[in-house]
């Protein structure tokens, strides 16, 4: 006999019973109200485009925008081969090959991660500068007297920019394709080895072939990050499509003309995703044996393994010791920055916006996620993806878009409350922080989704299908269920976006209320006036708080790729 019970239906892809009624049309509405969030300051900068521009719009076209796009252009050739270089390179080395230090620069190597590229764009202008330790010392070993007498490169020109910033932004690079290396399997390379392929043959015609995926995500994520840097191109003078838009906003004061920038620099934005995807298409690489073995590397002589060390230690040496250093020098004669209001009151400002921003961004990953799990329908993984586009749109771009819709609303509510009840509201949202949260939370959605998605997908589908079958909502199975599961996963992408949103600088500076300092934006504020003795301090702050993440990052992609043969059914 058969006994009819009064269950949800499963999902014929996961298994998760689905959501129907009242449970999924209240999904469908958040994850419909997250998407149009999102997707609103991108919309707003469409439409505030469409204005006419006035007289200023022929000169951007005809100077500003030709020379804005030439020059991103090949800040980001240079970049994208810089990262490419010493990501790909590094990650081989470490991977593949036996060396004295190797361990130690396995995870050192992401460290330059955690440093912001203006704070290391404004320390190597401190350390190359004339007056900085580099040429002081020439002048004093050679005995010259200015700096007619020699030839030094200029640092604040485009080539580097290009350079000081693919020193920070191989990280990207460098993990995605170490990842890549580890899971290759040694069955896949001993075949190209018993052909007769050498170490650097086996690396250009096997390894790297395969590894072409993970090296076009990595450069495409270094590129954005370039795309979107506003501090460092600043200081070294270089006009990118970022600067366009900032200085023709705020400088000549016409946001129409700053909006059709920012929808040229979009379109730089999504060719640049979709390279990224046409780079990979039709690659599909996968294992076709079960007994995976690790890689089991080659020994290296000593003088290759002292190039070895060399090639490793320099990004780590230029990318963030030497920077340190010199912050950690000046830091030392401002100490009394340390009971100073300003600089507490930016340290209080700073913690709280990215705290906000970080359980924000967690909550609305949650709701994504989650909603895709109990209806995994083409229609809600759609929404998904869009709303997750907000990492690929520079912060410039997004404070252009949000504040203008912000502010009228301001306006709005505060006419109508002098008129209904003669109080004067003032800019609630866009004077009290919210758009700064509101961007965060646009801009980083994407990280604590794609966390939390990958933690949804390790939980049985079993689990939900109890619940729901025990009488249990949707909404009760995820806070009961599967929330203390994902703990872990929640804590991991709420510290990662918290970092993120403590160096954000670009979005920061255009949508902070009046008087609103962060310390970004202090570091911003004294490198611009030329004091960087006083940024030095809240910059190192900022990077110490950026190395939490880093080493958590380093020390768990390690320990996931890095199998017992035994548990792999190797030998």
């Amino acid at each position: 006999m058969t006994l009819a019970t009064a269950s949800p239906d499963n999902d014929t892809k996961t298994g998760v019973p689905c959501a129907k009624g009242r449970g999924e049309f209240g999904w469908l509405i958040a994850v419909g109200a997250v998407t149009a969030l999102v997707l609103a300051p991108i919309i707003t900068l469409v439409i505030l485009a469409m204005r006419p521009a006035g007289d200023i719009w022929p000169h951007l076209i005809s100077t500003v925008l030709p020379r804005s796009i030439a020059t991103t252009a090949l800040l980001m050739l240079g970049v994208g081969t810089m990262t490419s270089i010493i990501g790909v390179g590094t990650a081989w080395l470490v991977t593949m090959c036996r060396f004295p230090g190797r361990r130690l620069f396995d995870w050192a190597l992401l460290v330059p991660l955690s440093v912001p590229t203006y704070i290391i764009a404004y320390a190597y202008v401190e350390i190359l500068d004339y007056t900085g330790p580099v040429q002081t010392a020439l002048r004093t070993l050679f005995g010259y007297h200015t700096s007619r007498d020699y030839w030094f490169p200029e640092i604040r020109s485009l080539g580097g920019a290009a350079i000081v910033m693919g020193l920070v932004l191989y990280p990207y690079v460098y993990l995605t394709t170490r990842a890549t290396f580890m899971m290759q399997s040694s069955c896949i390379l001993d075949v190209s080895r018993t052909l007769g392929a050498g170490p650097l043959r086996l690396f250009f015609r096997v390894a790297l072939p395969l590894a072409r995926p993970a090296v076009a995500v990595g450069v495409s994520l270094a590129l954005m990050e370039c795309l979107n840097d506003i501090g460092a191109v600043e200081f070294f003078g270089v006009q990118t499509l970022t600067f366009s838009v900032y200085d023709t906003w705020l400088n000549r004061g016409s946001l129409p003309g700053a909006a059709q920038m920012a929808c040229a620099m979009l379109v730089v934005v999504f060719a640049l995703l979709w390279a990224e995807r046409y780079a990979r298409r039709h690659q599909r690489f996968h294992l076709t044996s079960s007994r995976y073995r690790p890689l089991p590397g080659y020994r290296l002589s000593p003088p290759l393994a002292a190039l070895a060390v060399i090639a490793c230690a320099l990004p780590v040496l230029l990318g963030f010791v030497f920077p340190a250093l010199l912050l950690a020098d000046f830091a030392s004669r401002r100490l009394g920055q340390l009971v100073d209001p300003d600089f507490l009151s930016a340290i209080t400002n700073s913690l709280l916006l990215a705290a906000i921003a970080a359980i924000a961004t967690v909550a609305v990953g949650v709701t994504l996620a989650y909603a895709q799990r109990i209806r995994p329908t083409p229609l809600l993984q759609g929404a998904a993806r869009l709303a997750s586009i907000g990492y690929a749109v520079p912060g410039t771009i997004l404070a252009v878009g949000i504040l203008i819709p912000l502010a009228a609303f301001d306006n709005m509510v505060d006419g109508l409350s002098r008129q209904a009840f003669g109080i004067a509201t003032g800019l609630m949202l866009t004077g009290s922080g919210a758009a700064l949260v509101y961007a965060y939370v646009t801009r980083f959605l994407a990280v604590s989704y794609g966390s939390i998605e990958s933690g949804f997908g390790k939980i049985s589908p079993h689990l939900d299908m109890v619940a729901r079958t025990l009488g249990r909502t949707p909404l009760r199975t995820l806070t009961e269920v599967n929330l203390p599961i994902i703990k872990p996963v929640m804590l991991s992408a709420a510290l990662l976006v918290f970092v993120d949103c403590m160096k954000e600088l670009p979005a920061t500076i255009l949508l902070r209320p009046f008087n609103f300092e962060t310390l970004s934006t202090t570091v911003y504020t004294a490198a611009s006036q030329e004091v960087f003795e006083d940024a030095a301090l809240p910059a190192l702050a900022i990077v110490l708080v950026g190395l939490i993440p880093v080493i958590l990052l380093a020390s768990t992609s390690a320990s996931t790729y890095r199998t017992k043969p035994s548990s792999r059914g190797g030998n």
